[in-house]
């Protein structure tokens, strides 16, 4: 459709075309060379001063209007960003080891779509520069937390870190001083500890850039209960709901003069991993942590409502990655190789880019 200057432009062509042509007829009607002449010299002068107003003509056999496809794009990218593959092959250092490779399903139509990107160090350090991230649960979230430090530490900050953050049962923060990010890891295996946090954030008017919370292994262990355990997940919701409120309200009030615009803080549940009891190095974990009852904890963990769509968790789903890593991937049954939590990582890390438009 023409703008509205193109027909203002096209109304003036007109005038300026079409009155002298008129007029030209009527003095010029009996030498009708001259008359066909002076009418294309008129016509050219036009054609040329109106040309830098119109796109070319190959544009509009061609051009359609641009799609309208943000919220289309994110959810159909967001539903892919799992299929991932995992390459176990033999260690070249050690027969009786193996490595890990994974990366996007590039078989996948929807995968190269969408661009999916496994990020760099200096990649995740604009990404991640000046934010505070959050990370609460178990032992996974320990997992993730190192996964994550590994792309923006250095091999000797790592090593510091490792002996830190698996302090059993222990709280670990740091401050990647290069890009200005904060990091905490607070130690929560159970859903009320997960609530209590959610509260105390919001109490203090705290709202972190990146929140990732998970639980589930303790309680089933502890408790073994799904009941208990999908109760215990809508309590969190209703905390989290209010969280979001809260953080919402404070950002368009303010409250801190010159800190810019505050930002809902991005959410995500990192879920449960694939359990495979016959690795397991107590009777306790065999009999209580089977993989039918991860299923069985799954599907009130969905029942909960917490996740997206209807709830506001974002999923982490490492569930899916670790089954398509397999059970070569993991020594104990619960916990697994580097490359899942990596792989786990970066998954968040397409995700903040697909919530935010970014492509790095």
């Amino acid at each position: 459709m023409l703008g509205t200057l193109q027909f203002g432009v096209v109304g003036l062509a007109c005038v300026v075309l079409f009155v002298p042509m008129g007029m030209a007829g009527l003095h010029l009607s009996r030498n009708k060379i001259l008359f066909f002449s002076g009418s294309l010299f008129i016509s050219l002068a036009v054609i040329i001063h109106l040309t830098p107003y119109f796109p070319p003509i190959p544009d509009f056999l061609h051009s359609s209007p641009p799609l309208q496809k943000p919220v289309f794009y994110r959810q159909s990218c967001i539903s892919h960003v799992h299929d991932v593959v995992f390459d176990v092959v033999p260690s070249e250092l050690n027969n009786s080891q193996h490595d890990v490779n994974w990366g996007w399903d590039s078989r996948t139509k929807a995968v190269l779509d969408c661009e999916f990107q496994k990020l760099g160090s200096a990649d995740v350090s604009e990404l991640m520069n000046g934010s505070w991230v959050v990370v609460a649960g178990d032992s996974q979230a320990r997992f993730f937390v190192l996964s994550l430090l590994e792309l923006v530490m250095d091999s000797e900050g790592m090593e510091m870190v490792r002996g830190e953050l698996f302090k059993r049962h222990s709280n670990y923060r740091t401050l990647i001083d290069v890009i200005g990010m904060r990091l905490d890891y607070i130690w929560a295996p159970y859903e009320r500890n997960l609530t209590d946090l959610v509260e105390d954030l919001g109490r203090n008017g705290s709202y972190p850039d990146v929140l990732v919370m998970g639980s589930g292994l303790w309680h089933m262990l502890h408790v073994t209960d799904t009941y208990d355990y999908g109760y215990r997940l809508r309590m969190l919701r209703s905390s989290v709901a209010s969280f979001v409120a809260k953080s919402s309200a404070f950002g368009s009030e303010g409250a801190v003069a010159g800190s810019g615009q505050i930002r809902s803080p991005h959410l995500f549940w990192l879920g449960m991993p694939m359990l495979i009891s016959a690795r397991m190095n107590t009777k306790e974990k065999k009999e209580r942590m089977t993989n039918e009852m991860g299923d069985r904890y799954n599907t009130a963990l969905y029942g909960s409502r917490i996740l997206r769509p209807s709830g506001p968790l974002q999923l982490i789903d490492v569930s899916s990655l670790s089954q398509k890593c397999g059970d070569r991937c993991t020594i104990d049954g619960i916990h697994y190789e580097r490359a899942v939590y990596e792989a786990a990582v970066h998954v968040m890390f397409n995700e903040l880019l697909i919530e935010s438009h970014q492509k790095l």
